[in-house]
């Protein structure tokens, strides 16, 4: 049986059994009560409440304007519906990069308020002060590298990262570094695969890519993108498993044509 199947619950020990054994990791957002449900009944190992919210949620342009107050409403609604999945939410820009104090503030009232079982943050040696003060209070932390959303005017755009000498290197010290410091798992986002595939071996806690190739420990993707419930992203990693977007339009047009046409009620659909 795997190690996914036998465990009751998806913990952190659960993740490392699954790295040890080699049984990939999946792993998917969700923002909402009825969707974290169907997700968590399909065998998602981990769901991230990803600050991803602020672009598919909101429809803001990057993540950087959700808040703290904004996650932690989407988190407390995942939470309520998952039963066996590891819910994992993200802190959102402005609230530990370069306060610690802060950083432990704001990650303590994500798990008091919400129930979920980790946050994640992103960099490496620069917020390592903050991952120190987070885990001081046994909270797990998820680390996160390569294309780091929250940084992209620093950045200036989504293109892919680490393909350089200097980043690369810099990338497998930060890896490193936060599995030193005591981080669970890491998700790497769109670096070269051969050197993700390296970092994985490289270190023993599970790394989770998004357009990181196949040698990583397991997968994430933004459901959203998925389900094909948006339509104007297209990177080369995302595999879209569905077409809801176009299932949805037919299905609100056909409804707009039956109330218009008075076929919506029927008889049958009346007290």
């Amino acid at each position: 049986m795997s190690i996914h199947k036998a465990a009751r619950k998806i913990t952190t020990h659960v993740l490392q059994a699954m790295k040890a054994k080699n049984e990939k990791i999946a792993m998917l957002t969700a923002y909402d009560y009825s969707i974290a449900k169907l997700v968590d009944q399909a065998g998602v190992d981990v769901i991230l409440v990803g600050d991803s919210a602020a672009n598919v949620m909101a429809g803001y342009d990057t993540t950087l304007p959700l808040t703290l107050d904004e996650i932690i409403y989407h988190a407390k609604s995942v939470v309520r519906a998952v039963e066996k999945a590891l819910v994992v939410v993200d802190l959102p820009f402005g609230t530990y990069q370069g306060n610690s104090k802060h950083a432990l503030d704001s990650a303590i009232r994500i798990m008091k308020e919400t129930g979920a079982h980790a946050v994640k943050l992103e960099g490496g040696k620069e917020v390592e002060e903050s991952v120190v003060r987070i885990l001081s209070a046994g909270i797990p932390v998820m680390g996160h590298l390569g294309l780091m959303p929250q940084s992209i005017h620093k950045f200036g755009t989504y293109v892919v990262r680490a393909k350089d000498d200097e980043e690369a290197d810099q990338l497998r010290k930060d890896a490193v570094l936060l599995e030193k410091l005591g981080c669970f798992a890491l998700v790497l986002e769109k670096i070269p695969a051969k050197l993700a595939e390296e970092v994985a071996k490289s270190i023993k806690i599970p790394v989770i890519g998004i357009g990181a190739g196949g040698g990583v420990d397991g997968q994430v993707l933004v459901i959203h993108d998925m389900l094909g419930l948006t339509q104007e992203f297209s990177p080369r990693f995302l595999r879209r498993y569905h077409d809801l977007a176009t299932e949805i339009k037919g299905a609100v047009s056909n409804y707009v044509k039956d109330v218009r046409s008075e076929d919506f009620p029927n008889e049958k659909e009346q007290y």
